[in-house]
């Protein structure tokens, strides 16, 4: 969103114009400071790319867009700001949303298509893919390209691209990955406009994988690959299968995007036999260009499509895939197939956030965050998908549980209690099953009709259940006997409550079945059947994870006072000046830094003799902590380095004494501080991965840190709604913010902690990691006695800007 700055007045006897100081627009000790991706024009009509900038009376104020022009001698400044909020994401978000959108129909919906690499050979890739395309009734112009020539499946083929009677608008390369960067370099020359490229071995051979994205850059191609399935749009209008699958193409509205050319096959095969299907699916390979952040922004505008499921064994751009996953979640819901997180990428642990950060928990609170629906399986992710599109979402997390056999329904309530769904007291059916059931049934939820009714008995005793205000969801667990078999009731009887306006789920779970997922239809109304009740459970409970992310206010990234972004980069600067390789920050930049950024850090005095000591001892007054520097120190408490309660001179010389000669000569001196008011201790923190930006975390602080591993975390921008959530999180939290809880504390406080430690974080690209421990929250606030931040040397980057992997 644009918006003006507000510049300072202009002062007699100074200019701002860079140029007339005598130095260059980029250097940071003018009166602009660079930023990436904006525009100078002085009154020379120079245009200064690159070199966005940011004026030092700006505050926060992110201006990487500047225009300044001199005229008859007066100065006027412009300055339209980009802020990295909301606003500008969406604008910039909805501007490439029509441009993705429209070059992506080259790939999706192209009105010809080229083969090249077609084969006469039946086994080969070049002669599946074009059969597919063939048989699956595609509604283009199709071209088959082969070096010999000849006939291929009916079609004349053409020796080269070059020799097609027009130019395709996508070429399908099946050709060996040493002729890709030729064949794509003649494809772009001839006016082809999007590339699927099924070859391997690609990715691992630089030079052949440079020509490649060469030829797309030279001539503006959309490119989906290299080393994929291919491609796949069931769109009656367009009927395009360019992959060598034998799954065909089923229709309907599930979009899949997955990097596994295999996992593309498994679930185009049981799509379908669950009578479900794609509107659209691509297999992104090794990800050169089109990605699933790609399809997120084509499912969103696709009315066709109604959920969006994503297999992804890297995240790419995981701080944009953040934005379009949580705009799209609030539209339609997204399934993310998790894949497991290699030990070897952990960072070491550095400090207690290091260690509370893993590739597994960043992958894990970046689904939180967006409202993304994260599933550990293929079944699980067919079963979610089946529950979304046959059943509604819930309105809570209250479930009940009715069986005709009392053990099965046990494992079931079992298997709900572990995913984390609630169990409902039924109160106003409890009497009416009394009046239905035999005396020796069990009313309790889990209900047990036992084995002995029949059908027609089992169907209205779920609908009593059903119709209860108190459960959100059924769950009915059934097993033929001689007797009955009350699954065949199970579908009429949520048709009927259908009818009445009642639109609970019910997931049903018939033992012994041989399909991991079936469905039990009648009318319009369709029911999943799961052999597993551990199944239904964990898929029950994320559609109600999801309901309730829906049900939620999104909350915002908050304008935050008391913050002087340009002093903390000032600050920044310097720091890194002196240590170029980066590292840990001393305790005087640290604490102004967070300081610049509102913190409410506890007064300290640096000293680095017994003499500045005991100045600033008596300067300080009262009780004060001796906190000791030394070289290479990070966890002053765990290794000894902390002394309480200096009241005395005395004290103060005792604890000089004990600290020196237990650090020896690593001892630079002390930090004091005074005592604080005794509260709850919390750890906030930052580490910024190269890949996902700074993930914040809280949790327990102080000795509590290494005796209890309860943190929760979320990746910036942080929003009001993240940071409550992140308390609640905690399982300690009924204890620390409830009405059950020990002592009162300020939950904002904390709150406002984690708000502005993640601004620091997203403001200042060289924070590495930050280490708020301890956190002092008491039930008037909150205050830090003890802060390390490290730094890197790091150039500003904006996530939402495309680029081609290579």
């Amino acid at each position: 969103m644009l918006r003006p700055c507000h510049p300072r007045p202009h002062q007699a006897g100074t200019t701002h114009h860079a140029a007339n100081r005598g130095r260059s627009a980029d250097r940071a000790d003018g009166p602009y400071r660079r930023r990436p991706g904006g525009v100078l024009l002085t009154s020379a009509g120079t245009r200064v790319r690159g070199a966005g900038l940011v004026s030092r009376d700006s505050g926060a104020q992110h201006c990487p867009d500047v225009r300044v022009v001199l005229a008859l001698g007066a100065f006027y400044q412009v300055k339209l700001a980009l802020d990295g909020g909301e606003p500008y994401y969406a604008k910039v978000s909805d501007r490439e949303r029509v441009a993705d959108v429209a070059s992506l129909r080259r790939v999706l919906c192209p009105s010809s298509v080229a083969v090249i690499g077609a084969s006469r050979r039946a086994a080969s890739v070049g002669n599946a893919v074009l059969r597919n395309i063939l048989d699956g009734g595609y509604t283009g112009v199709v071209y088959a390209v082969n070096r010999h020539g000849g006939n291929i499946r009916g079609l004349t083929a053409f020796r080269s691209v070059t020799d097609l009677p027009e130019p395709p608008e996508l070429a399908v390369l099946c050709v060996p990955a040493e002729h890709i960067a030729e064949v794509a370099e003649d494809c772009g020359h001839r006016g082809v406009r999007a590339l699927v490229v099924v070859t391997a071995g690609i990715t691992g051979q630089p030079a052949i994988a440079e020509g490649l994205v060469t030829a797309v850059r030279r001539w503006g191609m959309r490119l989906l690959g290299p080393n994929c399935l291919g491609v796949v749009n069931s769109d009656p209008a367009v009927r395009l299968d360019a992959t060598f699958s034998a799954a065909g193409i089923p229709e309907d509205g599930v979009g899949i995007a997955t990097q596994s050319g295999g996992v593309g096959i498994a679930l185009l095969e049981r799509l379908d036999a669950l009578g479900l299907g794609v509107s659209t699916l691509v297999s992104t390979g090794d990800k050169f260009d089109v990605s699933g952040n790609d399809m997120l922004l084509w499912w969103e505008r696709d009315d066709r499509t109604r959920a969006g499921g994503l297999y992804l064994e890297s995240f790419g751009n995981p701080r944009k895939f953040s934005w379009l996953a949580r705009r799209f979640s609030c539209r339609k819901p997204l399934i993310v197939l998790r894949s497991g997180a290699s030990p070897i990428a952990q960072q070491a642990a550095r400090s207690h956030t290091a260690a509370a950060v893993t590739p597994s928990s960043t992958r894990d609170a970046l689904l939180r965050q967006t409202g993304a629906i994260g599933v550990d399986d293929l079944e699980e992710l067919l079963a979610v998908l089946g529950l979304l599109s046959w059943q509604r979402l819930p309105a809570g997390r209250r479930v009940a549980v009715v069986s005709n056999a009392g053990g099965l329904g046990v494992l079931a309530a079992d298997a709900c209690a572990q995913a984390g769904l609630e169990f409902s007291v039924l109160q106003r059916a409890a009497p009416e099953l009394a009046a239905l059931l035999p005396d020796q049934a069990s009313l309790r939820n889990p209900v047990d009709t036992t084995a002995a009714i029949d059908a027609a008995t089992f169907g209205r005793s779920v609908e009593i259940v059903l119709r209860d205000p108190a459960a959100d969801a059924v769950v009915v667990p059934v097993l033929q006997t001689a007797v009955s078999d009350p699954a065949a009731a199970v579908a009429d009887t949520v048709a009927r409550a259908r009818a009445d306006g009642c639109d609970k789920p019910v997931l049903a779970v018939r033992a012994g079945q041989p399909e991991t997922l079936t469905s039990l239809a009648a009318g319009h109304a369709r029911v999943p059947v799961f052999s597993d009740p551990t199944l239904a459970a964990r898929a029950l409970a994320a559609v109600a994870a999801y309901a309730s992310w829906l049900a939620r206010p999104r909350g915002a990234v908050p304008n935050l006072a008391h913050i002087d972004a340009v002093a903390a980069r000032d600050l920044v600067a310097t720091a890194l000046e002196q240590m170029p390789e980066g590292g840990w920050a001393g305790p005087e930049t640290v604490q102004a830094l967070i300081s610049s950024f509102g913190l409410s850090a506890v007064p300290s005095r640096v000293c680095t003799t017994e003499d500045a000591a005991l100045a600033a001892f008596r300067e300080l007054g009262g009780s004060v902590v001796l906190k000791v520097w030394a070289e290479g120190l990070l966890h002053k408490a765990r290794s000894g380095g902390v002394v309480l309660a200096v009241a005395t001179v005395a004290d103060l010389r005792a604890g000089w004494t004990r600290l020196r000669a237990r650090f020896g000569t690593a001892f630079r001196g002390v930090v004091m501080q005074p005592m604080v008011e005794p509260g709850r201790e919390f750890l906030v923190g930052v580490l910024n991965e190269p890949a996902f930006g700074p993930m914040v975390v809280v949790g327990l602080g102080g000795t509590d840190t290494d005796l209890f591993a309860d943190r929760s975390r979320r990746l910036v921008p942080l929003t009001t709604r993240d940071a409550t959530e992140m308390l609640h999180e905690l399982r300690a939290a009924p204890q620390l913010f409830g009405p059950q809880a020990d002592e009162p504390l300020s939950t904002d406080a904390v709150v406002d902690v984690l708000l502005r430690t993640a601004r620091m974080a997203e403001l200042l690209p060289e924070i590495a990691e930050v280490d708020l421990n301890p956190v002092i929250v008491a039930e008037r606030g909150a205050h830090i006695p003890d802060a390390r931040i490290r730094l890197e040397p790091r150039e500003p980057d904006d996530p939402l800007i495309r680029k081609l992997r290579l």
